[in-house]
């Protein structure tokens, strides 16, 4: 076994092999550019390296600087974890070059699948159902609209050294097809330094269904179960699952004996992941291999009980696996969500900045109990049973915006498909992400939604459920209530601290009261409280629940429970209410007495500003190109600006026809959110002009 490995990533994927490496006893390396001198997976390894400037090109992506700095530690074999280097031949060429094992596939393996264009080939020779297309390079716009018409619209084009969702557009017509390509090259050239595209035709409405494979270098191949990864946005896997809600078993079966005959077909040894589409018929078709660990792997280890990094790692070293297919088994159900700093209610835009305050939910990926209330006294944490939290940041961190806004993948095993949903949610109340804009809301109100719950998904599944974009959920009556309730308790808690300063006159003290109204999602709540020993129990229309929680006015989470059912609360102090986020809701509250909420009704309400009349950035990043100046009139969908933003483009469109006034910014700036862009003149008594 190794006594020491380099781990060529950053974030959460190279802490996650580092915790299993310490748990091994094997000594770690990390490797870090400037902008991630303080990085957690830099304080986590027994060694640093430092490798360049912030920029992946300049850093990460250097071949000659990771080998070096593998050489020069002692390292004897390096992980590369996934992106970057992970499925670049040339790497592991260069280790084995320098002796040093590489944990992965051979680079014969990883030529022959990691490349899209070959492994398709290589797929449908040996007879494994792939998606009608052309496997040839696309040359120039032109041609791709010859191949695409010659295909058949819909086509998806795809860059050939792919991945994360990169590089890839749909075409539904000839002109889509022409500019597709335009942006899909250049998107694959900015990411992977590699241009190629290709073109297959595009199933409608399919399920993306991926098989989980391991193979050793003694000639033992098998299939660790499918993932169900159909929940993506602009190709990007949001929510993952395994086993598949869909398959049944003989599918099940086929699609994992094919994976593992490709698998086969080039000698692979390490982990790896065989991508399918399944239409609703069952019918799968090859899309691709993944040389490499995936993101969602850890469902496939809450259901298997195998650390998959382990083995890639075991497998490297040299070791038989020591089991057979038959011995693989499918325990319970696991479920996976991506946390992102992006705004959700901004059309998904990739946010940075600080972690001003960051906690996990309590976690217990081995199963959980079902105990106390939490923060009620002793006893394991409900909140905690079946959740595992993969994390790359500590409090303090920052994602910046050179890389990949993945904060955590946060995970939940249930004994059934709807205990894991239904205990990932609850995680994910408990879980504390401040100073930057995250998914955490949209995540939970997307695993409530009645569709998924039954299973009924399709990789259109968010366009379709959320035609208009996402904008918040609405809270149910059961929610009102529930967020209410734990609001009194809090202003309760806060009135009894303040009811208790000292200096007070004799026959004047104050008086916690016991009456209050409860201002939340535009409704006037009538609420009364009554402690009841360490309880508080709050009636709202005549119905009394006992809430119960260790709370003090510095948490910022909520632990407890209501009527004896475990919840978590985030709680956030904003001036006289508060601002609470449970169950997908995130809702400003105020509680106060009946008085001050009578007076408050008459205050006016602020509205913000009007910003009509200009193109704004919808995100921090780079301004690629301007394709409007002062005095143009523009037409509704026009493109006006691009903008880079974590390596993809971002084309910004004007709402409304118009004329461009003014220019407030210029190609090759830096812009931050809601930056002015492109002002308008608006014509006497017109319609508002275009936004953003």
């Amino acid at each position: 076994m190794f006594e020491k490995i380099l781990v060529a990533n950053r974030g959460e994927i190279a802490c996650r092999i580092m915790r299993t490496a310490r748990r091994m006893g094997i000594k770690t390396v990390a490797v870090h550019s400037e902008a991630d001198v303080d990085s957690l997976h830099v304080q986590m390894a027994d060694e640093a390296v430092f490798v360049g400037p912030p920029p992946s090109a300049q850093s990460y992506l250097v071949v000659e600087r990771i080998v070096e700095a593998a050489r020069k530690t002692g390292a004897q074999a390096v992980h590369p974890g996934f992106g970057f280097l992970s499925e670049k031949a040339i790497f592991a060429e260069a280790l084995r070059d320098q002796k040093i094992a590489f944990i992965g596939p051979s680079p014969e393996a990883i030529g022959a699948m990691g490349d899209k264009i070959e492994s398709k080939k290589l797929a449908k020779k040996a007879g494994v159902s792939s998606v009608p297309g052309s496997l040839d390079v696309v040359q120039d716009d032109a041609h791709a609209v010859k191949i695409a018409d010659a295909i058949g619209y819909p086509v998806m084009i795809k860059a050939s050294a792919g991945g994360g969702g990169k590089g890839m557009r749909i075409a539904w017509n000839a002109e889509e097809a022409r500019l597709g390509f335009r942006s899909a090259t250049s998107e694959a050239k900015s990411s992977f330094a590699d241009g190629r595209v290709f073109i297959e035709k595009y199933v409608d409405q399919p399920r993306h269904i991926e098989i989980q494979v391991l193979g050793d270098a003694h000639g033992n191949t098998l299939y660790l179960h499918e993932r169900e990864c159909s929940i993506q946005r602009r190709h990007q896997k949001v929510i993952e699952e395994a086993p598949s809600p869909f398959l049944d078993a003989a599918t099940r079966k086929a699609m994992g004996e094919q994976a593992v005959a490709l698998a086969k077909a080039v000698n692979y040894s390490s982990a790896g992941t065989v991508e399918f589409i399944v239409d609703g018929q069952r019918n799968f078709y090859f899309l691709e291999m993944n040389t490499r660990l995936q993101v969602e792997h850890p469902v496939t280890e809450l259901i298997t009980g195998l650390d998959i990094v382990e083995w890639m790692i075991r497998i490297a070293a040299g070791e038989r696996l020591p089991f057979k297919q038959k011995d693989v088994k499918l325990d319970g159900w696991a479920v996976e969500a991506r946390l992102y700093a992006e705004d959700a209610t901004r059309g998904f835009v990739p946010a940075i900045g600080r972690l001003a305050r960051y906690l996990e939910p309590p976690q217990d990926p081995k199963r959980g109990a079902k105990a106390a209330i939490p923060g009620g006294g002793n006893g394991a944490d409900p909140l905690g049973a079946g959740v595992r939290c993969d994390s790359g940041v500590d409090e303090g961190s920052e994602i910046s915006m050179y890389y990949d806004p993945m904060i955590a993948k946060l995970c939940a095993w249930g004994e059934t498909r709807e205990q894991a949903i239904d205990r990932l949610r609850t995680a994910m109340d408990a879980y504390v992400v401040r100073g930057l804009t995250h998914n955490l809301g949209f995540l939970s109100v997307l695993l409530g939604m009645p569709r998924f719950r039954a299973g009924k998904l399709t990789t259109k599944f968010i366009e379709e459920e959320f035609p208009q974009g996402f904008h918040g959920a609405a809270p149910t009556p059961a929610q009102l209530e529930r967020i209410a309730a734990v609001a009194v308790l809090l202003e309760h808690r806060i009135a009894v601290r303040d009811a208790g300063i000292s200096g007070q006159l004799a026959g004047h003290e104050a008086k916690v009261p016991a009456q209050w109204v409860v201002r939340l999602a535009g409704a006037a709540i009538e609420a009364s409280a009554k402690p009841q020993g360490e309880a508080l129990v709050v009636t709202i229309a005549g119905r009394a629940r006992r809430v119960e929680s260790a709370w003090t006015p510095a948490d910022p989470l909520f632990r407890g429970g209501i009527d004896g059912v475990p919840l978590a609360v985030q709680v956030e102090r904003q001036g006289i209410g508060f601002r609470l986020f449970h169950d997908g809701v995130d809702a400003t509250v105020q509680v106060l007495t009946p008085e001050a909420a009578a007076y408050m009704a008459l205050m006016p309400e602020k509205r913000p500003p009007d910003t009509s009349r200009f193109l704004l950035s919808p995100m921090p990043g780079l301004l690629l190109s301007l394709a409007v100046k002062p005095g143009d009139t523009v037409k509704a969908g026009q493109a006006m600006a691009v903008v880079e933003a974590m390596k993809m483009e971002n084309v910004l469109r004007a709402e409304r026809d118009g004329v461009v006034a003014t220019l407030h910014a210029a190609a090759g700036d830096s812009l931050s959110v809601d930056q002015k862009i492109v002002e308008f003149a608006a014509p006497a008594g017109a319609a508002e002009a275009p936004s953003k």
